[in-house]
């Protein structure tokens, strides 16, 4: 779905009535927090790979991919799961530039998630 305002398009990416994934304005695309819906409630390291799977879904609607990342914001239940989620990070960027990251403890919107991960990205 796109609509302009001004001089600049806005392009919304799987809308659903609460909200849309991801928002792309002015070359810049903003996704909506991920988080594991098919494997919640399971290993952290599973639900770290689903939810980086929709980011890379996401992006790639966007025009983007995980190289154009400007930032990340990382919700987690429980920082004791940080070394398992860092390790799947990792693998993830297989090289890539990092963006600048925010880790916050929080309590999520389900407690079967381990975490939410938000992401910013330059559109190429």
């Amino acid at each position: 779905m796109a609509q302009t305002i001004g001089a600049s398009e806005i392009k919304r990416i799987d809308v659903n009535p609460r909200l849309s994934m991801a928002v792309v304005h002015n070359g810049v695309a903003y996704l909506a927090g991920q988080v594991a819906i098919d494997t919640g409630g399971g290993p952290v390291a599973d639900q770290v790979r689903e939810v980086l799977s929709r980011i890379d879904d996401l992006l790639a609607k966007a025009g983007s991919d995980r190289t154009r990342m400007l930032t990340a914001n990382i919700y987690v239940a429980d920082l004791a799961s940080m070394p398992e989620i860092n390790a799947a990070w990792h693998e993830w960027l297989g090289g890539a530039e990092p963006p600048t990251r925010t880790t916050i403890e929080c309590k999520l919107a389900n407690p079967r998630y381990a975490l939410e991960i938000q992401i910013v990205a330059a559109v190429a």
